[in-house]
């Protein structure tokens, strides 16, 4: 359903970001810290699926709180695209198979992962902004 240009579409609302490079793949930062970024899959990634099919990619990762919130999104949207690998155990982030989520589930997903980074006052502001749209 989503593409890696939606989400360059989605991450030009969120203040402060920056797109760069890191480790050879699109990274979007804020405050210089990476919330998501394009996650291929590694030769050792593709070995640890064995015999099951991998997700199909593009495949993005988005920075979570933290553990406990890694666990519950990973259990909420296991049906939109969610998933991990043993790469990403104990890091707080979780991987989108992105032809499967919905643009209104990434679009959450992105703005979660930006507030893990985002300065305070930003933060406020884009709630709050979130929060007059959803009234009207």
């Amino acid at each position: 359903m989503a593409t890696l240009q939606d989400v360059e579409r989605l991450v030009a609302e969120l203040p402060g970001t920056e797109e760069t490079t890191r480790h050879g793949t699109r990274t979007w930062t804020v405050g210089g810290k990476a919330y998501a970024w394009e996650r291929p899959f590694s030769k050792a990634d593709l070995k640890r699926f064995g015999d099951e099919t991998p997700p199909d990619e593009p495949i993005l990762a988005i920075r979570v709180e933290d553990l406990g919130e890694k666990e519950a999104v990973l259990t909420a949207r296991a049906g939109d695209g969610f998933f991990t690998i043993p790469h990403f155990d104990n890091y707080a982030a979780v991987l989108i198979e992105l032809e499967l989520v919905p643009e209104a589930v990434l679009r959450e997903a992105l703005l979660d992962g930006w507030l893990v980074f985002a300065p305070a006052a930003q933060a406020q502001d884009v709630i709050a902004a979130r929060r007059r749209r959803a009234k009207d």
